[in-house]
């Protein structure tokens, strides 16, 4: 049977009903007041506004594509008309019984925000009414045409984007263009409406001419020769290279920082994609590697600390990493028969030991215990020291590309053969002449490698570290950025990182939402793309086999 027959008129409000629920709880929790405070466009949108329609005109866009062809646009419409009616409800008993009393964040200002500044009644019209108008919009954009429906898609979440941005843009803006070129764009923190609307359009259009051409374009540099394609690539490599090299000077000191912190979690990220994207293994004490890294850093180039003389950074850090190589084998050791929940639960285990151990008595006059180790210096380079988030993010960029360049050498490799197949069958990899011992105890110390140098370098960019920096929330925060990524996809731990790391830098303001955001993210992704942003091509293969092989009654009929 198919989707237009299942899908009827309950359905559609049964959908619309679930997102009214889901913006009822992100206005009670007190996130839409929050992001009230934020303007998108100034003087047209809100990030509160934003949410409030969102969340209707993405069901309503799913509505579409389930709902029968000659009652597309009814079907979103009623999915749309009912999501508002949650809303509409909790203006109502705002208004009648003063909800605050029980619902803390319900407050005045709340109720302005859903009804527009226009009062319970007239505001409970309007939201009705445009929230209504979106979700047939959302419709209305569904049935367009692909190569015009991507393009106006491409050019909101864009516009939207650079809006969200728009206060870290124009700090950036006024740097080189000076004040007056950025008041045309940007003003009081968000785009200015002809900018936005400009913007919108040269995104869109270009988007368009991509969808055209696009095709043609590849196709053209396909029939190039294979000098001309080696010589390209090199172009673009290049190109590439030097941007890294410059970007701290168009990132400007505060972006720098994020940058930096961004890139440790990619240095992490490449480490436990070996173990957990390439090889199978869930680790979850993950986090154990980064405090030896760390610890052993602090040690080794703290003054004066337990009568150690003084070590230069880059003499301790190769000592550092060794020695999160071999915790990571003495770790895989006592685990070789372990897999899937067992092997998660002892690895957990381990992570907390080391932190409990950091934090204990018993090794205070060795590791500092709860006071930490203070007075780690920064890198020095040639004598200079690297104190400015611009300077450091060059070692920790250093890192970065040796993780990456290691990463992907072991992927194309003989071992990272053996890794895909025992993370898919141990018995099968065995029983075609595997080392499992080997196999796995190298997966271990590889990726526990990559910790230790990840927080060697987080050691000396903060200068002091202490025990609480080292919970289980780092593995697990390491761990959601290789799933929200892509299992075993190396360009994936980046994407993730960007996401869950580099955006809740830039928007602290909203710091307290930040598990929220998080469980809705995950649960988004495992819904509607449980490969990852950007998955490895065998984990996309194997996610969406059925829906690239041929159904069973086309096979029978073509024999």
């Amino acid at each position: 049977m198919s989707n237009e027959k299942k899908f009827t008129l309950r359905n559609a409000i049964n959908q619309g009903l679930l997102a009214g629920l889901i913006t009822t709880l992100i206005s009670t929790v007190g996130m839409v007041e929050l992001f009230s405070q934020r303007q998108l466009i100034a003087g047209v949108m809100t990030m509160a506004q934003l949410f409030i329609f969102l969340i209707p005109a993405l069901i309503s866009f799913q509505t579409a594509r389930k709902a029968p062809k000659n009652s597309i646009l009814l079907f979103s419409a009623v999915t749309s008309f009912f999501a508002s009616l949650p809303v509409l409800v909790l203006i109502l008993l705002a208004s009648t019984f003063g909800l605050r009393r029980f619902l803390i964040n319900v407050s005045p200002s709340l109720i302005e925000t859903l009804t527009f500044g226009q009062g319970p009644l007239v505001g409970s019209l309007i939201l009705v009414l445009a929230t209504t108008a979106v979700g047939v919009a959302a419709a209305f954009v569904d049935q367009m045409d692909e190569k015009i429906r991507k393009p106006i898609l491409a050019g909101l979440m864009w516009t939207i984007l650079v809006g969200t941005f728009s206060e870290i843009l124009q700090e950036r803006l006024r740097a080189f263009f000076g004040i007056g070129f950025t008041n045309l764009i940007i003003k009081s923190k968000a785009l200015q409406p002809v900018a936005a609307l400009i913007f919108l359009v040269v995104v869109t259009a270009i988007s368009y001419f991509w969808q055209q051409r696009g095709d043609s374009i590849k196709k053209g540099l396909a029939s190039q020769s294979a000098t001309q394609r080696r010589n390209m690539t090199y172009a673009q490599r290049i190109a590439f290279f030097v941007l890294l090299l410059i970007l701290p000077l168009l990132l400007g000191s505060y972006l720098s920082e994020v940058t930096n912190n961004v890139g440790i979690y990619v240095l992490m990220g490449l480490g436990l994609n070996i173990v957990v994207g390439f090889a199978g293994l869930l680790d979850l004490g993950y986090v154990a590697f980064f405090a030896i890294g760390a610890y052993v850093m602090a040690i080794l180039t703290s003054e004066g600390f337990l009568g150690v003389a003084q070590t230069s950074f880059w003499l301790a850090l190769p000592v550092s990493v060794i020695t999160a190589v071999i915790a990571g084998i003495l770790l895989g050791t006592p685990v070789l028969r372990m897999r899937g929940d067992y092997l998660a639960i002892v690895t957990l285990g381990f992570g907390e030991i080391i932190r409990i151990m950091a934090n204990s008595d018993l090794l205070k006059p060795y590791i500092g215990g709860a006071q930490g180790v203070l007075q780690i210096p920064k890198p020095s380079f040639f004598g200079t020291s690297l104190i400015q988030p611009g300077q450091l993010y060059y070692v920790v960029l250093a890192g970065v590309l040796l993780a990456w360049f290691v990463s992907t050498r072991l992927s194309n490799s003989r071992l990272g053969r053996q890794w895909m197949a025992m993370r898919e069958d141990e018995d099968v990899a065995e029983a075609m002449g595997i080392n499992l011992v080997n196999t796995k105890l190298l997966a271990f110390a590889i990726g526990a490698g990559f910790s230790g140098l990840s927080g060697a370098i987080f050691a000396s960019k903060l200068t002091s570290i202490f025990p609480h920096s080292f919970n289980l929330l780092i593995s697990i925060n390491v761990l959601s950025l290789i799933i929200v990524g892509g299992m075993g996809s190396l360009p994936g731990v980046v994407v993730g990182s960007l996401i869950l790391v580099g955006l809740p830098e830039l928007l602290r303001e909203f710091a307290e939402f930040r598990p929220w955001m998080y469980g809705a993210l995950l649960i988004v992704m495992m819904l509607a793309k449980p490969e990852g942003f950007w998955p490895s091509a065998i984990q996309k293969r194997e996610l969406h086999a059925d829906e690239e092989s041929p159904p069973v009654e086309e096979v029978a009929a073509a024999d």
